[in-house]
């Protein structure tokens, strides 16, 4: 997420080669449109995509990678720069669109990971952890589908750096160019989409205040603390 001068958030959608980086098109639109409708948070919805360099992903707190098959390795100065994003407070959520447990997707987000942090694992994250309590109290990560029981991530510290889902979160958010639901979600029907929004707008929020509950005037103080840049 970057902060204008009004501390407006958006999300940035991060682009690898090969694969496909924008599964679910519009459903980080819709995500931020619903932070925007339920919290107190303000938005911009235009959703800047980068490449993973350096002098571009500093600009944004949160990073949101998907895909529906597997892609090609990075190249090393992206994997150097998001090591080093991830480290200074950066946030990376990876969301695999294939509705499979261990799909091409997955296996090459993994593979990627594991260049970044090569001395660090994929863990499973409990169902009473803090992102599951940053805004609404949601005790399984379901999204258009519900194959995974918890997330994994890789932890900074006390702080989860990386967070990744196995069941489309985005899926159950997107919508065609008509305003219908692009895609049904299984096996919970519409209160699992609603379980989706809250759980993303959770994400969204853990990504901001990571352990505080989200109030937006302490959102730039917080951001200072995790040692990025706010611009006055």
């Amino acid at each position: 997420m970057a902060f204008d001068r009004q501390h407006r958030i958006t999300i940035a959608r991060l682009q690898y080669p090969g694969g496909n980086d924008d599964p679910r098109p519009g459903a980080l639109r819709r995500l931020l449109q619903e932070v925007d409708k339920r919290t107190s948070i303000e938005v911009d919805t235009d959703i800047p995509v980068v490449s993973g360099r350096r002098d571009e992903i500093f600009d944004y707190p949160f990073l949101y990678m998907a895909g529906d098959r597997g892609f090609d390795p990075l190249e090393d100065d992206v994997i150097d720069a998001l090591r080093t994003y991830l480290l200074a407070g950066g946030f990376l959520f990876v969301d695999s669109a294939e509705g499979l447990t261990e799909g091409p997707f997955l296996e090459s987000a993994r593979r990627e990971l594991a260049r970044i942090f090569p001395d660090r694992e994929l863990v499973t994250i409990s169902r009473d952890h803090t992102l599951h309590e940053s805004f609404y109290l949601i005790d399984r990560p379901v999204g258009r589908v519900d194959i995974t029981g918890n997330f994994e991530a890789i932890a900074d510290g006390g702080r989860l750096a990386v967070v990744v889902n196995g069941n489309d979160l985005l899926g159950a958010l997107a919508r065609d160019t008509f305003g219908n639901w692009e895609y049904d979600v299984s096996p919970g029907g519409e209160r699992q989409r609603e379980l989706a929004f809250r759980l993303a707008i959770n994400i969204v929020m853990y990504a901001l205040t990571i352990d505080y509950k989200a109030d937006q005037v302490h959102i730039p103080f917080i951001l200072r603390r995790r040692r990025w840049r706010v611009d006055d």
